[in-house]
């Protein structure tokens, strides 16, 4: 043993050391270095040492004086390393930030990882860390649509109102229709779903037809009255209002929110509104079909029956949605509004902020 090394071991770390080096699951890196200090405090030398556990004279002095300076512990514990690649510099990391916001020179809509680490003469997985450490994704867009209705805030309370706290002996329901619905088969038929592999569709389709679903949803029960028609003018639209008559039981007041489709103000339907008193309309913000509870059915109907179907005719997508509507009714969910309507509104007008500093 070199001079000046004297290794004296308690019971505790005799023992701790003495099952590291015996336990099968322990790291090879923990089981040599406990072999150090454990023939070291046999008072081995250097050389057998060396023998024993096959490493060089440096690494067992080193672990040696590991040992007398913090421990048992400390044979566990890697330090850490430098890197051997210099960090960058604050300079470059604005750089990047600054340029990821400005628009990209040539004809090119937005910055990639590459053309950023280019122009500023680093790595692109660097480009990558100072993105996610500024969260910068260049890559993304989000689509928005803000309201220009200057009754959007009247509106969106009077509906909300309907959802939240609907009036007595009244019906709510959310009406609106799902037009060019495809009858799409596909050219060849796909591959199941296996262990290993999704499910398998052609690209390429071909069209046999479309149609209209008109919906009207009922927000209190989570029920829904449909009807696939092969247009979606104001004649299929009152005869779809005629079929709700007839479901809705009479003694029901009927307030029914729709959006503002050019068929929902049709002179014949508002005559038939007259005739018809019992109705209500509430008409939604312009470009806010968010508002509109039916909605969400329309996106149920689309992700779960329509974007995967396979429809040989419009009698075959007809019956499928008729399937999907009734199998619906079977479980109904009423639809809870959460959103309060003052934050609605006040997130728009923020949006309307930022957009008139913008532009």
């Amino acid at each position: 043993m070199r001079t000046g090394v004297s290794l004296k071991l308690s019971s505790s770390d005799h023992g701790r050391l003495a099952a590291v080096a015996a336990d099968r699951n322990s790291p090879q890196k923990h089981v040599w270095r406990a072999q150090i200090v454990l023939l070291s405090a046999q008072g081995s030398g250097t050389t057998e040492i060396m023998r024993a556990t096959g490493k060089a004279e440096t690494c067992v002095w080193r672990w040696q004086q590991r040992f007398m300076e913090a421990g048992t512990d400390g044979l566990l514990i890697d330090k850490t390393r430098p890197s051997r690649i210099p960090p960058l510099g604050d300079a470059i990391i604005e750089r990047v930030v600054a340029l990821t916001l400005t628009e990209p020179p040539g004809e090119v809509t937005h910055w990639t990882a590459a053309a950023v680490a280019a122009a500023c003469g680093i790595s692109v997985s660097s480009v990558h860390r100072i993105w996610r450490r500024h969260d910068l994704r260049p890559h993304q867009i989000r689509q928005f649509k803000l309201s220009n209705d200057p009754r959007f805030a009247a509106k969106v309370r009077d509906i909300v109102g309907l959802y939240v706290n609907p009036p007595e002996h009244a019906i709510v329901l959310s009406l609106d229709e799902k037009s060019q619905i495809q009858a799409l088969d596909r050219t060849q038929p796909g591959l199941p779903l296996k262990k290993g592999r999704c499910g398998t569709m052609t690209h390429d389709y071909k069209r046999n037809g479309t149609t209209t679903l008109f919906a009207a949803f009922n927000v209190l029960e989570g029920s829904v009255i449909g009807r696939c028609m092969q247009r979606h003018t104001h004649q299929e639209f009152i005869r779809f209002l005629n079929v709700v008559e007839n479901q809705v039981p009479a003694s029901k007041q009927v307030h029914v929110v729709l959006d503002n489709y050019a068929t929902h103000k049709h002179p014949k339907v508002i005559e038939w509104l007259g005739r018809h008193e019992r109705f209500t309309f509430h008409f939604t913000p312009a470009s806010a079909s968010w508002i509109n509870a039916v909605e969400g059915f329309f996106a149920k109907l689309t992700n779960r029956r329509l974007k995967r179907g396979v429809f040989h005719s419009i009698v075959a997508l007809q019956a499928a949605i008729n399937r999907f509507v009734k199998q619906a009714n079977e479980n109904p969910k009423p639809f809870r509004w959460t959103k309060d309507p003052d934050e609605i509104i006040a997130a728009v007008r923020r949006g309307h902020q930022v957009l008139d500093s913008h532009h």
